[in-house]
């Protein structure tokens, strides 16, 4: 374990592109057939910590979006890309996503499994968000590219986000963008548990003034006559005469 944090709170898109880049190095396998989700199911729940990302084709025109396309689960050796555009959100996927007992690493999670949900509605469990735990190490950075870079000193490139994710083939690019995706959250999370969180200072005890000034006004409060309200008048109606 680290003995000191020394993670910047911010990093500028400059100082991050001169870092070294960051890349999977381990088995990428491509799931668009049915019969390969439960294979691929099994290995992840058996992890007890796998990196999660999602990916949607981009819409470059006004009031056009698109479903997810691509769901990236991945342990610390094999990344498996589920091309949802090919195959259903099925129950073993869910079963896993639902699973407390394996911990899900991402960044923007919700963000994520809203884009998942619009596909099926399905439970959660078991997720980490890295972008709200950052705070913790004393990190104001959100996006993924950042946060590897400060925690890592490792640059994740970001050159096919806007690519065609559900082209009849997915390039090697591509397939290794998605896998880091998905991988480095695990990286970035096992950096932040080895390193030591931020302290933040107690609350300072009021003054001996301050606090006497608290106290009367508490006394002046309890003790002051509560004004009586008086009774409303009604009014009579007038007589009326016959003419």
């Amino acid at each position: 374990m680290n003995t000191q944090n020394r993670f910047t709170d911010k990093i500028s898109n400059d100082e991050t592109a001169q870092l070294p880049a960051i890349e999977f190095g381990g088995e990428i396998r491509i799931v668009d057939d049915e019969r390969a989700i439960d294979e691929a199911c099994r290995h992840l729940a058996a992890q007890p910590v796998i990196g999660f990302d999602t990916e949607t084709r981009p819409s470059f025109r006004a009031g056009v979006t698109f479903r997810v396309s691509l769901l990236q689960l991945s342990s610390p050796g094999r990344c498996y890309l589920f091309r949802l555009n090919r195959i259903p959100l099925a129950k073993p996927i869910l079963q896993l996503l639902a699973d407390e007992r394996v911990l899900k690493i991402g960044a923007d999670v919700a963000g994520d499994l809203r884009s998942l949900r619009q596909i099926r509605h399905f439970q959660d469990g078991g997720f980490v968000d890295l972008q709200q735990i950052a705070p913790e190490w004393g990190i104001e950075e959100k996006s993924l590219r950042k946060l590897s870079a400060i925690v890592l000193g490792k640059r994740v490139s970001k050159a096919q986000r806007l690519s065609n994710w559900e082209a009849a083939t997915l390039t090697d690019k591509q397939q290794l963008y998605a896998a880091t995706d998905a991988w480095v959250c695990i990286r970035i999370y096992e950096q932040l548990l080895r390193t030591p969180r931020i302290e933040r200072p107690a609350p300072a005890p009021p003054t001996e003034t301050a606090q006497r000034q608290s106290d009367d006004t508490a006394q002046q409060a309890a003790t002051k006559p509560k004004r009586r309200r008086r009774p409303s008048r009604r009014r009579r109606p007038k007589k009326t005469t016959d003419a």
